[in-house]
């Protein structure tokens, strides 16, 4: 099987030992993304819905890089700093896809990385 690891200055450079995507074979697995403005170390977090699109514009690009699109995503995880924002992210992670949605699971917990409120990971196949 074949490793390779996906990197684009599109979306955030990994801060710590992480790569932002590894393909083994016909799958891609996205690290967590948050709303880190690619090519800066700002966040987009004046609210829920900008940190939203910004960790969705940052996994598109991720998926770009590697030839694929939100209509190969198989698999997302959610992370949230409170359960109360989960309508807002719901709706917003909604828009990116085409009604074949992935299996998900969506998950409270009690820190995130930059004290960002949400963080997303997918998992791609071709």
């Amino acid at each position: 099987m074949s490793k390779q690891i996906i990197n684009t200055t599109n979306a955030p450079a990994p801060i710590g030992p992480y790569s932002q995507a590894v393909q083994a074979g016909n799958m891609l697995f996205i690290s967590g993304q948050v709303a880190l403005k690619p090519g800066t170390n700002d966040l987009a977090n004046t609210d829920i819905i900008e940190e939203t699109h910004q960790v969705m514009q940052n996994i598109k690009s991720i998926l770009a890089e590697a030839g694929m699109d939100f209509g190969n995503v198989v698999k997302t995880t959610i992370f949230l700093s409170d359960m109360a924002l989960f309508s807002d992210v719901n709706e917003i992670y909604g828009k990116y896809f085409d009604g074949d949605f992935p299996a998900r699971e969506t998950i409270a917990v009690k820190g995130l990385p930059r004290q960002v409120n949400v963080e997303i990971s997918m998992t791609a196949a071709k």
